[in-house]
Order: structure tokens, then sequence, then C-alpha cells
């Protein structure tokens, strides 16, 4: 079975409208090029901040699920919520093609600083419990945000617990992953690029998945963190972007439901 994905490395800032109008955007694309799914960057909507506007938020929610369902594109949607508990999560959301809300992913792997007491995201996000969830045939699909595929040994003040590798004994096939990491252009940052890199290629084959990955590319003129692509089961690269600036790329992905 095939199943064309579309990724979306996405110019990321902390407003909303903008945003907005770029998924929107984005849908339109993805939907003209026959993707089932697109996966966007980690708080594409919201912006990468605790600090949204969580009722701007919700009604962005509302305008972008409605186009994607008009469009019959599944989504694979980052960003920051509040949920009905209150409680903000840096979360990868799920759509089908028709709208079905299927759930979302948190952030287990909240970053932080290697002190006794943490501080950074991890006080100001809260975490869920690891799922797959279905998606057509008998082939289910997971999500990671970020940290939770590499486990930075420089900001995760917990044990790496390889959530691929859970995902993939779960059942998941593919695994979207939704990135927005900081670089300057450094050395330093060249060296977090490569780390990225070996971490999703090496993941991918050790749990034998595909992975859809997108980055922030905001600002445009340093290239991302991470690479946005996909990778395939042995991997490889199937699809990747260029290094810097906005791009949409889609993909198709071959899955036999009975290869469990």
């Amino acid at each position: 079975m095939n199943t064309r994905i579309a990724g979306y490395q996405m110019s990321v800032s902390n407003d909303v409208d903008s945003n907005t109008g770029k998924i929107l955007s984005a849908i339109e694309r993805a939907a003209d090029g026959g993707a089932a799914i697109l996966l966007t960057p980690e708080g594409a909507l919201s912006g990468y901040t605790h600090q949204f506007d969580a009722s701007a938020v919700k009604e962005a929610l509302a305008r972008v699920t409605e186009r994607a369902r008009d469009r019959a594109v599944g989504l694979a949607l980052g960003t920051c919520f509040v949920e009905d508990d209150g409680k903000r999560y840096d979360q990868l959301r799920f759509y089908r093609p028709d709208g079905e809300y299927l759930g979302f992913h948190s952030k287990i792997l909240r970053c932080g600083t290697l002190e006794s007491h943490p501080v950074g995201e991890i006080n100001h996000y809260a975490a869920s419990e690891l799922r797959v969830f279905p998606w057509t045939q008998g082939i289910s699909i997971g999500g990671l945000v970020c940290n939770d595929l590499w486990a930075n040994p420089d900001c995760t003040p917990m044990p790496d617990p390889h959530l691929t590798q859970q995902l993939s004994d779960k059942g998941a096939r593919i695994i979207f992953h939704a990135v927005n990491g900081s670089r300057d252009g450094s050395k330093w940052s060249e060296l977090i690029w490569h780390f990225a890199e070996s971490n999703l290629r090496m993941r991918a084959r050790a749990g034998h998945l595909w992975i859809v990955t997108a980055d922030n590319c905001n600002p445009e003129h340093i290239a991302c963190s991470s690479p946005s692509g996909v990778i395939d089961p042995t991997g490889a690269w199937k699809c990747r972007t260029s290094p810097k600036g906005e791009e949409l790329f889609t993909c198709d992905v071959t899955l036999d439901p009975d290869d469990q």
C-alpha cells in the first residue's frame, strides 16, 4: 500500500495569524500534490512558546482543521495547546483526511538544565502517555516532538527511554517527528545537525520504521537544526529538503499491513 505524505519545513514565528496563513497554504499545496497527510514543525500553529494566546490558537486550530477536512488532507500538526484539563502541552495533533481527530502526542523529553531541579520547558509543559494511532488498513502511526527522538545529552534532564523503539514495539509503522531546534550557524550548530541526522537514520533502522521529520527554518538565512524529509526503514533518506528556507516536500511511503 502506498501512502503519499507531505511535510512542511516552515518558518515558524510567535504570530498565530501568520503561522495559520502558512499552514492553510501548505494544506492546499499538499492536497494538490495528492498527499494523505501533512506534517508541520513543533509549535507550527502556536509558535514554539509557552506564552501563547490559548484562545487565538484554539480559533486558528478550527480554521486549519476545517480546511484540511475540506481538502481531504490528514494532519500531524505541531502546536502548543491548552487541553480541557487546563494543562499546557507541546503537541503533535493527528487528524484523518475526513477530519476525524485521533488524539495527540505531547512532548515527553522536555528540555531543561542538567541540575537536581532543572529549569526550562520541563517546567512549562505537561506530558502524557506514549501511544500509537490507527491510520488505515491495519497501519498504526506515532508521533514524537523534537528532543523526544534524540534525547540531546546537553538538555535532557531524564534518562533516554528510546521512544522510537517503544513506538515500534507498540506497532507503529510511521513516526511523524515535529522539530523546532535552536541554532546560530556556528560549528556547534553543525555538530548538533549531524547528531540529529545520525539519530534519525539509526533509530529508523533499529525500529524498522519510516520517519517523517520537519523542522522550523526561522531565521531562513541559517541552516535548520535538523534535516527535514523522509527516512525509510533501512535508515536511508527517501527524500529531504534543502538545509535552509521554507520547503514543502511530498514522498510516497510503501507499507504492507501484514508486515508488523
